[in-house]
């Protein structure tokens, strides 16, 4: 690719991101969706302004954002927060992904999918999208018990996802007349070898991080450790997302001599999130939606279903306040790049359903992702205003 290309993409993507945030700002419209939406513009369903080298940007920017997203989701992680909504956050994290597997795959057998491929697809529902969730919390600067347990949540969930889906990949090999243990252990190792890297990263750093500048985390030791991270976890094969929120947390826990771990990503955060968000679009196939047919519209109703019952009956077991219960799985609805990584693995595993199972999650996840965003935000406002009528009273 010619360097003025570069240039000119670039210098178009933001200027692109910079009006999407202001619209944004304006109508009050999710600002993930808006840029979601512009990239679907310029990319390959719309106008095909991009050129084509910039698809190969888009793994870096998708791992570097996720990242620093998982780094602030650690932060969220911390022993104030976990003592006030642990018990929250734990029973509908479990909950959504337990009702989510349940109701998509008990659903789609009884309209008569295989039940293989029912499960498969009901595990690859319980994925969301970390990056839009927090973008939708950081843009309604939301506050209190409801986007903290919010964040916790989508923060822990990557895991729960992980193991469940290995889970049930055994199950479905088991029904299809195999015997393997590989998906197990292959999910044991991406889950907890990802928290011995992200402890072997965020010790040291608790400790290390804002000496230079007394009590004040640099931009250059966020990024260094952030890349770090993010390097480490691919070469070792194990879950960038987890290995970052893993180091979030051990650095906002046990950092004594500051108390902004890793303040400092939120300052240059966004210029790769306007890059990632954008290029996810333009990576969309809006033309995929016409394919997704009967298992597609059934796969997004029972998984809306499944995240409202999941998300209120865990906010009941987890003793969350009685006016955010019905909005936990609302907030939950964006569904991304962990749900597509999911479906090219069991697409793999079991050939015979590849072409349904891809056609339904890349179909879907374009609604999830543009649609997801604002029900995160209409139940941030339920919440918020039901706080207030609840003040006044």
């Amino acid at each position: 690719m010619e360097l003025h290309l570069i240039f000119l993409t670039l210098g178009g993507l933001f200027l692109l991101g910079l009006f999407a945030d202001q619209f944004g700002r304006r109508t009050r419209l999710p600002r993930v969706t808006l840029l979601l939406l512009c990239g679907v513009a310029v990319g390959s369903s719309g106008l095909n302004l991009l050129p084509l080298e910039a698809k190969y940007w888009y793994e870096f920017l998708t791992i570097a954002a996720l990242t620093m997203v998982a780094f602030l989701l650690g932060n969220s992680l911390s022993l104030k927060n976990l003592r006030k909504h642990g018990a929250t956050i734990m029973a509908i994290s479990l909950s959504v992904v337990i009702v989510t597997i349940a109701v998509v795959g008990a659903g789609l057998w009884a309209i008569g999918i295989d039940l293989g491929l029912a499960l498969l697809l009901g595990a690859i529902a319980t994925a969301t999208d970390p990056a839009a969730t927090q973008d939708v919390i950081q843009q309604a600067k939301a506050k209190g018990g409801f986007p903290k347990t919010l964040t916790g949540i989508v923060a822990i969930d990557d895991a729960w996802g992980v193991l469940s889906f290995s889970l049930v990949l055994i199950l479905v090999g088991l029904l299809n007349g195999g015997e393997s243990n590989g998906g197990l252990l292959d999910a044991a190792w991406e889950i907890c070898g990802a928290m011995a890297l992200g402890l072997a990263l965020g010790w040291p750093g608790a400790y290390l991080t804002g000496r230079l500048a007394k009590g004040e985390p640099q931009q250059t030791e966020a990024l260094g450790i952030v890349f770090l991270c993010a390097g480490l976890a691919l070469w070792l094969d194990v879950s960038f997302l987890i290995a970052g929120m893993t180091a979030g947390a051990v650095i906002v826990n046990f950092a004594r001599h500051h108390s902004r771990a890793f303040h400092e990503i939120k300052h240059f955060q966004w210029p790769f999130m306007i890059l990632f968000f954008i290029l996810a679009g333009a990576s969309l196939d809006v033309g995929a939606l016409g394919n997704v047919g009967l298992i597609g519209l059934g796969y997004v109703v029972l998984r809306i279903l499944s995240r409202i019952i999941g998300g209120w009956s865990g906010a009941v077991i987890g003793g969350a306040p009685r006016e955010q219960r019905p909005w936990f799985g609302i907030a939950l609805l964006p569904q991304a790049g962990v749900a597509l990584g999911m479906a090219l693995i069991a697409a793999e595993e079991f050939p015979v359903y590849a072409e349904a199972i891809l056609t339904v999650t890349i179909g879907t996840t374009v609604i999830f992702e543009l649609l997801g965003p604002a029900g995160t935000l209409f139940a941030l406002r339920k919440v918020a205003t039901a706080k207030k009528r609840s003040s006044q009273a």
